[in-house]
């Protein structure tokens, strides 16, 4: 695999990954929050988180793998490397001079702190001869760029030079094989207090850095939702300063993402997502709304702090109305599904004897993530803080979908019968069921265990 081959739904993710945290509402280089950056994935040279100026110098995580003779990993390292913008005056008699700000009519410039993303692939390896640790160095270039602005000066932009190596190691176990990753920061060392400062130590860190690796002849194991088999085989792996979780489109197995920010497996953008705003644990259609309500001086101020600012103030200055309400979420034609709750009747009120004809919760359905979740779908139970203080309690348990309902407002509840209750079956049988909404569920995409058709606690 080449960085060209990363499918679009795991680059979608990984560029999230990338730029978390990289600048934050109100995206403005005076915001206090945006004055400590780069919080996530930072691998600092050695010696730096000792010295208390940067971040320990490496990451490693063990991945479980199934295949044969044929089975081979690819990896594809992604990083990136800091770059300091000088914004600078000429002086008189010659020479140049920075400063905080440039202006020049309604442009702006300001010293800043930018990144550059780098991607290095590596040459795939057979796991069957990777019979001891195999390292591969990895080299970034230093740098120095000018550009010449129309009439009040120039931007210096400078990149230090990167060296890391990333080390490959492989150990059966139980019958699959454990594939240890490690990326660590081989850049010169901070020898102690004093030696160099934090300016210095991020500039010469690799940022944001993160792994993407694709097996072929094999498939990776979950390592958050293991079958029975290689349960304890996942238990002995260990993660240090990252969470592998897979990637792709759910049910393939041939892509694992390590990332530096707890993901869940199969992670996704938002379709409504129509851009990036660098902070994925917030809602799009809020950070949004809150650009719209900066002043045109905080918005020229953002827009002179970073290129990529300057983009999302952009994009959210000309977003239409229509793009605006899809960021409230997108309404589906439930008449796409003949299966799916049907909407009322024009003019038909709920109390009508008409509206209640029209539903049937024994074979209604729900999409949930682009699932069909129905009567006999099997789910995992993700109770959000909304939900009873009973119902944290059945947090991370399977269970069958029994029915599905449509309140008068027009919100949707899933009942559910838990699997390994011992009167799930007495419950189904007289309708007594735990009810969810669809948000909290995670469809399994196959039958319940233990539930097989025709069971009855009367047997």
């Amino acid at each position: 695999m080449t960085a060209a081959d990363i499918s679009p739904r795991v680059r979608a993710v990984a560029d999230a990954v990338l730029y978390e945290g990289y600048l934050l509402y109100p995206y403005r280089g005076s915001s206090r929050k945006n004055q400590s950056r780069w919080q996530f994935g930072v691998l600092g040279p050695p010696g730096a988180a000792a010295a208390g100026v940067g971040e320990e110098p490496a990451l490693s995580a063990q991945l479980l793998t199934e295949g044969g003779e044929d089975e081979g990993v690819t990896l594809v390292l992604r990083f990136l490397q800091l770059q300091t913008r000088h914004v600078q005056e000429p002086v008189e008699g010659g020479g140049w001079r920075t400063v905080d700000e440039l202006a020049a009519g309604a442009q702006r410039w300001l010293s800043w702190d930018e990144a550059v993303e780098r991607e290095v692939a590596f040459a795939p390896v057979r796991l069957p001869e990777l019979v001891a640790p195999r390292t591969i160095p990895v080299a970034v270039d230093g740098g120095v760029d000018v550009e010449e602005l129309a009439g009040p000066g120039r931007i210096m932009r400078t990149r230090q030079p990167l060296a890391a190596e990333v080390t490959l190691s492989r150990t059966e176990d139980d019958g699959f094989a454990r594939l240890g990753v490690e990326v660590r920061n081989t850049g010169p060392e901070i020898t102690g207090p004093g030696t160099t400062d934090k300016e210095d130590a991020i500039a010469r860190s690799l940022i944001g850095a993160h792994v993407i690796a694709t097996v072929a002849g094999g498939s990776f194991v979950s390592l958050l939702e293991p079958p029975a088999e290689a349960a304890a085989a996942v238990a002995r792996c260990t993660h240090r300063r990252c969470f592998p979780v897979l990637a792709g489109e759910p049910g393939t197995r041939d892509t694992v993402l390590v990332s530096p920010i707890i993901l869940y497996d199969y992670p996704e953008v938002a379709q409504e997502s129509d851009g990036a705003l660098f902070d994925s644990t917030e809602i799009d259609e809020i950070l949004t709304l809150r650009v719209m309500t900066m002043t045109d001086e905080e918005k020229a101020q953002a827009r002179a702090t970073d290129p990529l600012a300057a983009r999302i103030v952009d994009r959210c200055d000309a977003m239409t109305p229509e793009a605006l309400g899809q960021l409230h979420g997108i309404l589906r034609d439930p008449r796409a599904d003949p299966g799916l709750i049907p909407e009322l009747p024009e003019g038909v009120p709920w109390w009508d004897p008409e509206a209640d004809t029209s539903v049937r919760p024994d074979v209604d359905a729900v999409l949930v993530n682009g699932v069909r979740v129905a009567k006999g779908s099997a789910v995992r139970l993700r109770p959000s803080r909304r939900a009873d203080a009973q119902d944290l309690f059945f947090a991370g348990r399977t269970a069958t979908v029994a029915s599905v309902h449509s309140d008068v407002d027009g919100n949707t509840h899933v009942g559910v019968t838990v699997d390994d209750d011992p009167a799930a079956e007495l419950h189904d049988w007289y309708g007594r069921y735990l009810y969810f909404a669809p948000d909290e569920l995670e469809p399994l995409g196959e039958p319940a265990p233990g539930r097989e058709e025709g069971q009855s606690w009367r047997q």
